[in-house]
C-alpha cells in the first residue's frame, strides 16, 4: 500500500464509521413538557351507554371536571344510556354531594356542552324530541364523525 492509498482510507475508514454511528442512533426523543402547558383546545367526547346510575353519575362528574378545566366537552347518549336525556329522568341520589346524574347533566348544558342522543334512539323507541330534557339534541352521524376525527379529541365511554 503506498502512501495515497494509505492516505485514502486513513479517511475513508472514520468517515465510514461515523455514518454508521449515525445511521444506528435512535432518534432523539422530544424533552419532556415542564412548562405546565396544556392543549390549547383540549376536546373531551364523553359516550353513555349505560343505564345504571352510578355509571352514569362518574361519567357525568368527569365530564363536569373537564369542562371546569377548560376542555370543550361533547356527550352522546345512546342506547340504555340514552334515558338520562329524557325529561324527568334524573336518576338516584349519589354520595357524598347528594347530586343525580340528570343533575350533572343539567349543568353541563347550563354551560355549554353539546348533548346529543345518537341518531337511532328515537326512531327506535316509543320516545320523540319532545320527551327529551331541554338543551339535549339529536345526533347527526356526519357531524359527529368530523367531530370524532379532529386531532386531540379524547374519547370516554361509559
Amino acid at each position: 500500500m503506498d502512501y495515497k492509498q494509505f492516505r485514502g482510507a486513513a479517511l475513508f475508514i472514520p468517515l465510514a464509521l461515523t455514518l454508521a454511528f449515525v445511521a444506528c442512533s435512535p432518534a432523539p426523543t422530544p424533552e419532556p413538557d415542564t412548562t405546565g402547558a396544556t392543549d390549547p383546545d383540549p376536546a373531551v367526547f364523553v359516550v353513555v351507554t349505560q343505564e345504571q346510575n352510578m355509571t352514569q353519575g362518574m361519567a357525568m362528574v368527569l365530564a363536569n371536571q373537564s369542562l371546569d378545566q377548560g376542555a370543550e366537552v361533547r356527550v352522546l347518549l345512546c342506547g340504555p344510556g340514552a334515558s338520562l336525556a329524557l325529561d324527568g329522568e334524573d336518576g338516584d341520589l349519589l354520595q357524598p354531594r347528594e347530586v343525580t346524574p340528570g343533575q350533572l347533566l343539567d349543568r353541563l348544558i347550563g354551560e355549554g356542552a353539546q348533548v346529543d342522543v345518537c341518531a337511532i334512539f328515537l326512531p327506535n323507541t316509543e320516545w320523540t324530541e319532545e320527551d327529551l330534557r331541554d338543551g339535549v339534541g339529536v345526533a347527526e352521524p356526519p357531524e359527529v364523525a368530523e367531530y370524532m376525527l379532529r386531532p386531540g379529541v379524547r374519547y370516554f365511554t361509559f
